[in-house]
């Protein structure tokens, strides 16, 4: 059997053992370079907030969590459970929903984070998840359930408007070289492309977008594909992987 040394072990790991006290870990992985202060407030709130259920929850929510961005727009509604890292690098704007369960990951020492247009609608159980990377929706954007957004180091994934995500996607932007096969694909990880989506695009539930990808406006993926290439504008894809079947 091969072993690894901590440098070709999985990044969690080195993370976790990483030779830096415990709150120096915390904060790098949690709550982000912020003030004694706001971090007993980040504490605090999560400890006695997070899971109450029902309209006392939500509001409670709705106004506790708003210090902990970088910006909050008007309306906003936390569902219970909701999990955050390095918020106060995540901007969102009006009447937004994140449901129960989800996971805004804002993470990265260099990056902007993420950003939430207008009337997006974040489905129960999703993930937007920054590996130093960025994450920017635009507005009347429909995020389905169990939908994840992965983005790697220095990379964007990038949504336009009025765009549906059917429920359990998956969006990696990011790519592995797996040439040496003595150490782990996540150890070597290659210049991330970033995905990008543009206005009125409808991905259908279950599709897999991988990095480097550029969706057209008004195109539409059948459910279950796999795309692995740019999808004009205006064209309906689908299969695995995905092929333009036909025009709008």
């Amino acid at each position: 059997m091969v072993e690894l040394d901590s440098e070709q072990g999985p990044g969690l790991h080195k993370s976790l053992f990483a030779n830096e006290s415990n709150l120096d870990k915390y904060r790098r992985m949690v709550s982000g370079d912020i003030s004694w202060l706001k971090m007993v407030y980040f504490e605090i709130v999560f400890l006695f907030f997070s899971l109450i259920p029902g309209a006392l929850g939500l509001l409670c929510r709705k106004y506790l969590y708003r210090p902990l961005f970088k910006q909050v727009g008007k309306n906003v509604t936390f569902g219970r459970n909701v999990s955050l890292r390095h918020p106060h690098k995540i901007v969102i704007g009006d009447n937004v929903i994140i449901d129960d369960e989800c996971l805004l990951d804002a993470k990265g020492g260099s990056n902007q984070g993420i950003k939430l247009g207008d009337y997006v609608s974040v489905g129960r159980s999703s993930s937007l998840v920054c590996k130093n990377g960025d994450i920017n929706i635009g507005s009347h954007v429909n995020i389905g359930t169990m939908v994840k957004m992965v983005v790697a180091e220095s990379g964007e994934i990038k949504f336009g408007s009025n765009i549906d995500i059917g429920s359990g996607c998956h969006f990696s932007g990011g790519s592995y070289d797996y040439s040496q096969m003595d150490k782990l694909p996540s150890t070597q990880r290659q210049p991330t492309k970033g995905i990008f989506v543009e206005d009125f695009a409808w991905i259908g539930a279950g599709v897999i977008v991988l990095d480097g990808v550029r969706i057209g406006s008004k195109s539409i993926l059948g459910a279950g594909s796999v795309v692995t290439q740019d999808i004009p504008p205006k064209s309906i894809a689908y299969g695995v992987p995905a092929e333009v079947r036909k025009e709008r």
